[in-house]
């Protein structure tokens, strides 16, 4: 039995949370399926928990997904996909979001221990890179208290994040050499990736509402042109701090409506940092402090 095989085998025998860390293409996300499937072949409940907002596996981009997983069909593409809860970042990079990143997979952490499966498994983004991914990675193992830290890693690159966990925290710190078979996706791989499933988060039937700009969170200027809202994509908040669904804000001479394959109304929508155009569903990152703040 090699490491990785060893070390999905204890942890699986013992439960708890575990999270992997690692760069882009290290194999994080395959192994959190491997440990919920094997745990599930035993008989045990499992949750996965999908904090990778730019390449997700539960949810659509820009949020963090939660799945319980009962058996190994849970864990098919098209079934793993649909949520049990999401937390709205409203951004496909931690860069800049890293409060959201950390609150979210707090908050949904905190969903999945209350239904107390025998397996959490905890799936990040991979930055990694620079004080930004030691901060971003650092804080989230603090609020999520893991049992176990797996890292993915190709040499020394993540040494300075689980030698920061070692020190600081008290989960078990597990290194696994990335496996040298693992084929790298190009950049358009990984942005058609996003494309695709963020289009599929709004197939028809669609549903229209008119917007107030006293719903959007964080507020809008009271002067603001609501023409430069046009396209923003936006969480739908049911008013008890859950997000139900994805919605893109449409600016028509009548005024601002949202767009949303969400059939009931949200109480709150939160302002995303990505705008979406429509019909290509092709997106931009949005800066809100410039938005609302320009001259």
């Amino acid at each position: 039995m090699d490491l990785y095989d060893s070390v999905l085998a204890r942890i699986v025998e013992r439960g708890g949370m575990v999270a992997a860390l690692g760069g882009l293409d290290s194999g994080k996300t395959t192994f959190s399926k491997m440990c919920a499937a094997v745990a599930t072949r035993l008989g045990k409940t499992a949750a996965f928990l999908d904090t990778d907002v730019g390449q997700s596996t539960v949810g659509p981009p820009t949020t963090i997904g939660l799945k319980f997983i009962a058996n190994e069909e849970d864990l098919e593409p098209e079934r793993l996909g649909r949520p049990d809860a999401l937390y709205f970042v409203g951004a496909t990079s931690p860069q800049g979001h890293m409060l959201p990143m950390v609150v979210g997979a707090a908050r949904l952490a905190a969903q999945a221990r209350a239904v107390d499966p025998h397996l959490i498994v905890v799936d990040t983004t991979g930055l990694i890179d620079g004080t930004v991914g030691q901060v971003l990675k650092l804080h989230k193992m603090e609020a999520l208290a893991p049992d176990w830290v797996v890292g993915f890693q190709r040499g020394g690159e993540l040494e300075p994040i689980l030698g920061a966990i070692r020190r600081s925290l008290p989960p078990e710190v597990i290194s696994i050499p990335v496996d040298q078979r693992i084929v790298p996706t190009s950049v358009d791989e990984r942005s058609q990736h996003r494309h695709d499933r963020l289009k599929a988060t709004f197939e028809p039937p669609l549903h229209r509402w008119k917007v107030k700009p006293s719903v959007l969170v964080p507020a809008v200027p009271p002067d603001i042109d609501a023409a430069q809202l046009d396209g923003l994509l936006v969480g739908m908040d049911d008013g008890k701090g859950n997000c139900i669904g994805l919605g893109i804000l449409e600016y028509k001479e009548d005024g601002l409506r949202m767009i949303s394959s969400v059939a009931e109304g949200a109480k709150a929508l939160r302002l995303g940092s990505v705008r979406v155009h429509l019909p290509e569903f092709k997106t931009a990152a949005v800066d809100l402090r410039e938005l609302f703040f320009c001259d």
